[in-house]
């Protein structure tokens, strides 16, 4: 997700660079949403995995 979000921002500064104001708008809002949706699933796993603890190991044999 961090990926397309990368993408999106890199499509946003190609056409604002090219004088696409619109396209430049959208490109950057969609990268916008998806970095922060990313930033919520981290931060949901994090504690979740915080949370959680250590898994414990079978003893071995």
């Amino acid at each position: 997700m961090l990926y397309w979000s990368l993408v999106f921002f890199i499509v946003a500064i190609v056409a604002a660079v090219f004088g696409f104001g619109g396209i430049a708008a959208g490109a950057a809002g969609i990268a916008k949403i998806l970095f922060f949706f990313f930033v919520v699933i981290f931060l949901v796993s994090l504690i979740w995995g915080l949370l959680n603890g250590p898994r414990s190991r079978p003893p071995a044999v």
